[in-house]
């Protein structure tokens, strides 16, 4: 049989290393050491010179060894016998990489130019060696892909051209692992304490070699393939690093703002300063926090104030300031916190999450005005937007070099060296905070979806002229002041006393002595009190009263002048409202009073005695001499009684057997005819109930029957 001579007779050592040929290396620098080793160069007729660019040398195919030869021989045959089957062939394209994924498509763009070119009347043999002069590639590796593809559909060449290396070799498949021991090494790494591989490795090893002496242990590259292949991210972040991280793999819902408008939806939120301030009334410096809510649509901040804590009462009064200025939003989003969810802002929202909700909740700020609320999901910053704006705040505030020497650091392991060196006075920090707010809502070239470029100022104010704004009745802007309970106004003139401030109004005589509730603003007590009565019904404004210097002569005057003009009105109105003088009042009751005298009664022809009622009171008898000697002997025995009683009592009384031998005398008396004293009868009547008596009459009884 004549020997099959291959395709292609001349090979280089790069396209020997690539053809994956069994017993030659899989690299050019180690086909090039065999064929030293070997003696290739040597052979007469078995090796010549490279034509063409980098030249080089190139092998005959018959130097080769025997299984590669063989291969070279029967690559067609063999080529057809070990083709998988479509399904077997997209399943390996599938498992394997990008890079081998992309070899596969230079593949068949190869194979296509080959097949372009015989359709121009090339033969193939030429086509290829021109295609693989044109790519760089071996004549041989172009010959083997076009059996690959032998009577393949073209939509499954591409699955056809896979290099069977690259699936070999891919992720989980390399090596057959002992499924016991890798996951003995998966159950100690899948632990919130999150120790490391190797570690977890180390154990695994000794605990198998201690179980199965005869066994052999995995290499560590082998099993972090394997953990790698059977271990998906978020089996490993839910074990090792909880839930909430487990949230976080998942991607954040995207929300639009383009469709919105301005006060639409506000968000509010508290943020603590790491600086520190010194704030009136308190010792210690503290971390002032700013409450502020922000508009939703254009990021602008609204309205905000300052506190040394987070309540309430702090966010009842930024609302105020935000209705006042701007107008009703019509919902807010905000997180469930204490000084959020109190029942004075929130009252009567069915979802909140804070206190306990019943029936009887009086209506929540927010509620009264219609404002619809929204809860923001607790630990979640994607749920509001204004974590951004404070970001922004903590670097331009915070490290502002007006407070170089009051920075806490936002950590405590992240402390500044001139930590707690100084404390910035509250108007100091107050001031530059103003400062940056306003930088912050003009500062432009903003990002944001609906900004594109303007400052927050520009979006708010475009949008705001074009939406429909609720603005707030008199009545309802007074229900965002604070309220104090049951002040009770002076006798005298009605003023009320507040915090060490005095206001009064002319209208309050009226509520002198009376209890009322007020509202007031707690950062602005000068701006005075609105009073309602207990029920809640508004009575008016009472203005603040400022304490004047003693010797100011300008104040007096300007006091004494309030005061003749209110006591001058006052007198007109007094006298408004006396229609009648006292003389025409008097003249009108002499008039009055000459009616003529009551006429004589008559004289009753029958008279009817009444029965006297069983209660009325008994008409006294009239005792008889005798009657009243029994009478004065009845007290002479009282009184002997009562002496009886008020003298000390006789020390042999608490005797028993004293006690025994009284009542049987007293009970001889009895049987001779003798009359005892109330005192003396109830005594014995008491004695003779008692265990004591009843012992002593049954020891009595058994001497004397002994006797």
């Amino acid at each position: 049989m004549s020997q099959i001579t291959p395709a292609q007779e001349w090979w280089s050592a790069a396209e020997l290393a690539g053809a994956g040929l069994p017993d030659l290396p899989g690299t050019k620098r180690k086909v090039n050491e065999m064929a030293q080793r070997e003696g290739w160069a040597v052979l007469p007729g078995k090796v010549r010179r490279r034509k063409g660019a980098g030249g080089g040398l190139e092998y005959h195919w018959s130097v080769l060894p025997m299984r590669a030869r063989m291969r070279l021989s029967a690559a067609p045959t063999q080529a057809l016998a070990a083709r998988p089957d479509r399904g077997e062939a997209w399943a390996r394209y599938e498992a394997a990489g990008d890079k081998a994924r992309s070899e596969a498509q230079a593949r068949l763009n190869a194979i296509a130019e080959v097949e372009l070119l015989e359709g121009a009347g090339l033969a193939r043999s030429v086509a290829v060696r021109d295609v693989a002069r044109k790519l760089g590639r071996a004549e041989k590796s172009l010959w083997n892909w076009l059996a690959a593809v032998e009577g393949v559909a073209l939509a499954d060449r591409l699955a056809f051209l896979i290099d069977g290396r690259a699936v070999r070799t891919s992720a989980g498949r390399r090596v057959a692992l002992d499924d016991k021991f890798c996951a003995l090494v998966r159950s100690d790494w899948l632990r919130p304490s999150q120790p490391s591989l190797t570690s977890c490795y180390d154990r695994a090893a000794r605990v198998w070699l201690a179980e199965r002496r005869n066994s052999k242990v995995p290499p560590l590259h082998q099993v972090r393939r394997w953990m790698q292949a059977n271990v998906s991210e978020p089996t490993a972040i839910w074990f090792r690093k909880g839930e909430q991280a487990l949230r976080g793999l998942y991607p954040a819902q995207v929300r639009s703002k383009a469709y919105m408008a301005p006060l639409e939806c506000v968000q509010g939120d508290y943020h603590k300063f790491d600086v520190f301030v010194r704030w009136p009334g308190i010792d210690k410096p503290v971390r002032p926090q700013l409450m502020v809510w922000s508009d939703v649509y254009s990021g602008k901040l609204l309205a905000w104030r300052l506190s040394d804590t987070a309540n309430s009462h702090t966010v009842q009064l930024v609302t105020g300031d935000l209705i006042r200025t701007y107008g009703i939003p019509q919902s807010v989003l905000i997180d469930n916190g204490r000084e959020f969810a109190a029942k004075a802002m929130t009252g009567g929202t069915p979802t909140r999450f804070r206190f306990k909700i019943t029936d009887e909740d009086i209506p929540g700020l927010l509620p009264l005005l219609g404002v619809h609320v929204h809860w923001a999901t607790p630990y979640s910053g994607q749920s509001k937007p204004i974590e951004r704006a404070f970001r922004d705040l903590c670097d331009r505030v915070a490290k502002h070099p007006a407070f170089d020497g009051a920075y806490t650091g936002n950590k405590p392991d992240a402390k500044p060296e001139d930590y707690g060196t100084r404390a910035i006075p509250l108007d100091e920090f107050r001031a530059v905070l103003e400062e940056e707010l306003a930088h912050h809502n003009a500062r432009p070239g903003r990002r944001s979806e609906v900004a594109m470029g303007r400052s927050f100022n520009e979006v708010f104010n475009e949008g705001y002229a074009r939406a429909t704004i609720r603005r707030a009745t008199d009545e309802q802007l007074r229900l965002w002041l604070l309220r104090a309970e049951g002040i009770r106004a002076k006798r005298g003139n009605g003023a009320l006393r507040l915090y060490d401030t005095d206001y009064w109004s002319e209208w309050m005589y009226r509520i002198a002595g009376e209890k009322v509730v007020a509202r007031f603003d707690a950062d602005d007590l000068a701006a005075g009190l609105e009073v309602y009565d207990l029920s809640g019904r508004y009575l008016g404004h009472a203005a603040c009263l400022e304490a004047a210097k003693f010797i100011d002569v300008d104040a007096a005057r300007d006091h004494a002048r309030k005061r003749g003009t209110w006591v001058k009105a006052q007198k007109a109105e007094a006298k408004a409202a006396r229609e009648l003088s006292a003389a025409e009042v008097a003249a009108r009751v002499r008039a009055a009073s000459g009616l003529a005298p009551d006429a004589p009664l008559p004289e009753a022809q029958v008279h009817q005695l009444v029965t006297p009622h069983k209660a009325a009171p008994k008409r006294r008898r009239v005792l008889s001499a005798d009657e009243q000697a029994r009478e004065v002997e009845l007290a002479a025995r009282v009184m002997r009684l009562e002496e009886h009683r008020a003298r000390p009592a006789d020390p042999a009384d608490d005797d028993p057997e004293v006690r025994f031998d009284r009542a049987r005398a007293l009970e001889r008396a009895v049987a001779e005819g003798e009359t005892l004293t109330q005192a003396q009868a109830a005594w014995l009547a008491d004695y003779q109930q008692s265990s004591e008596y009843r012992a002593g009459l049954r020891m009595a009884r058994r001497f004397s029957a002994e006797e």
